[in-house]
């Protein structure tokens, strides 16, 4: 690969990730507001814990296709076929593959209204000793279970759009389901008892706008909605053999959460909403960044890829794992650091009381410890499926699976068995208390998260610089080192000052944003200037990937 070839196709991945990125911002921010609103009216309290998991059924579905199992096999797939045999096959080959999706989703929905109940013991067999917060949770699984079908089909209009270098549709359907779930919160209060109730219509509402949103692109860029039946093709049949292994591969990460929720409905009442607000900040750097990379990398890994442009693949993935380095390390510190403050400012009013505040921030500070692995995990996921292997990282999921489970179990304590009478509850009582070594509870199942994820990253990196006979480790560890130094200049006086400042109703709403800004723009200046005093070799990479996110954020466009 030339020298100006890699420039060109770093520049793709730079531009791309700022699409990506500017678009996950505002969804980062919509979501913000909908989970304050959501806080606002059921708190971390038994109605909050159902509507959670009832949520995270649909969403954990969404991310293993839209963050998964689809683009893993429908990107590469499709990029083969456009690259090798045109663009008249490649939509031909997209035409299969939706109709085949579509007949398998319209069954997977009709499974999930027809039978919610299982379906919610499986994700939450704790609520069974709470009948009235298991039977809430059921009826918000049948009204937002159909969304499955529409965010699945958003997924593969992802694919099919990203193949196509166009990024921005896909990217900005998340707002669409944010402000729907806000819209239907404020409209049902006074139609609805249970407020919970109007949040659910909110998510089936939102996604069906999302997938609205994507029809004129789609259009735009020649695809067809006519069905197509050749259930022969090759490309479908090279699309099922890549997807049905990236389900694991692709979402462990989702996986080890779903295992959290489970053992969280097992402990005491509200450890279910402190994971989740917890993840919901972590969220934000990992979705605006590491995901936005992951997404924007993943055609270019492709095309690299079909080209066997080995030397190609090494230089993009280090470039792409060093601006995890650069972004990664100083937002985990910097969670850690405003966790209380993130947590008081916006969520502490309501329901939502300060005991909730400090519960949440134990969950984040512990889970932040592993987003750096998680990052880096987001972008070799997709590296190996762009090589169109998915087995690899299906074999280190299941390890990552079972490693977070162990260490589940060792560290959240002891479980309430209510009465002994659910053996699945009783088997992991009994399991945690053979191998239980600290009683942290939520914080012990964010603990373990991090460290598995941990694992995971550490055994794919070790696979892929196999695969791709060398890496360029000097750099990588330059990359480290550095940005971790800068991330401590900055978070120690941050934590010093944070600690000074009222946070909660013991401040007025003025003075905890204004603190709040200030130590994010401080935060901000101190990374940057300690990156370029120690030479940082990112500081130019991230320096291009900022100025694409800002010319390509629409509010710069508008001023345009």
């Amino acid at each position: 690969m030339s020298e100006e070839s890699t420039a060109r196709e770093l520049g793709r991945v730079a531009k791309a990730t700022g699409v990506v990125g500017a678009m996950t911002l505002l969804s980062r921010f919509s979501g913000l507001a909908r989970d304050i609103v959501i806080g606002y009216l059921l708190g971390a309290r038994s109605a909050a814990d159902a509507f959670f998991v009832a949520f995270r059924i649909p969403n954990l579905l969404r991310r293993l296709t839209a963050e998964g199992a689809l683009s893993a096999g429908f990107v590469p797939v499709l990029s083969e076929v456009l690259a090798t045999r045109g663009r008249r096959e490649a939509v031909e080959a997209s035409r299969v593959i939706v109709t085949f999706a579509v007949l398998c989703l319209l069954l997977v929905t009709a499974a999930g209204v027809l039978f919610p109940s299982p379906l919610t013991w499986l994700f939450a067999p704790g609520f069974a000793a709470a009948p009235e917060k298991f039977s809430l949770a059921v009826r918000l699984v049948r009204i937002m279970f159909p969304t499955v079908f529409f965010v699945s089909l958003v997924a593969l209009c992802m694919g099919y759009l990203n193949t196509f270098r166009h990024f921005m549709a896909p990217s900005l359907a998340p707002v669409l389901l944010n402000l729907s779930i806000i819209a239907a919160a404020f409209l049902s209060i006074p139609l609805l008892s249970q407020p919970a109730m109007g949040l659910a219509y909110g998510v089936l509402l939102g996604g069906a706008a999302q997938l609205v949103l994507q029809l004129p692109f789609l259009r735009r860029h020649g695809f067809s909605w006519k069905p197509s039946v050749n259930f022969r093709s090759p490309a479908l049949l090279k699309f099922l053999r890549l997807m049905g292994p990236a389900v694991i591969g692709a979402a462990v990460y989702q996986l080890n959460v779903l295992v959290s929720t489970i053992l969280a409905s097992l402990l005491e009442p509200g450890s279910v909403s402190y994971l989740y607000y917890a993840d919901r900040l972590l969220q934000f750097p990992l979705g605006v960044f590491a995901v936005a990379l992951g997404t924007a990398a993943l055609p270019s890994f492709s095309s690299l890829a079909a080209r066997h442009d080995t030397e190609g693949l090494r230089t993009t993935l280090g470039y792409s794992l060093r601006m995890v380095n650069f972004i990664s390390l100083p937002s985990a510190l910097g969670l850690m650091v405003v966790a209380v403050p993130a947590f008081s400012l916006l969520f502490q009013r309501g329901a939502f009381a300060a005991a909730d505040v400090a519960a949440c921030a134990r969950a984040l500070i512990f889970l932040a410890l592993g987003l750096w692995a998680v990052s880096g995990a987001r972008v070799l996921v997709p590296m190996f499926h762009a090589m169109q292997d998915t087995r690899t990282p299906v074999r280190v999921a299941f390890w990552t699976f079972v490693l977070n489970f162990v260490l589940s179990l060792a560290l959240m304590g002891r479980v309430a068995t209510g009465g002994a009478d659910n053996p699945f509850v009783t088997a992991v009582a009994a399991l945690g208390g053979g191998i239980g070594v600290l009683s942290l509870s939520y914080a012990g199942l964010a603990l373990a998260n991090s460290l598995s994820a941990t694992f995971q990253f550490v055994a794919l990196m070790w696979l892929m610089t196999r695969r791709l006979r060398g890496f360029a480790w000097d750099d990588y560890w330059s990359s480290l080192w550095r940005n971790l130094v800068a991330g401590t200049v900055m978070a120690v006086p941050l934590f010093l000052v944070a600690g000074r400042v009222p946070w909660g109703s013991a401040a007025t709403p003025l003075a905890q944003v204004s603190g709040f800004v200030a130590l994010l723009a401080g935060g901000v200046v101190l990374y940057a200037a300690a990156a370029r005093l120690l030479r940082s070799p990112d500081w130019p990479l991230a320096r291009r990937m900022g100025i694409s996110l800002i010319e390509r954020f629409p509010i710069s466009h508008a001023k345009k």
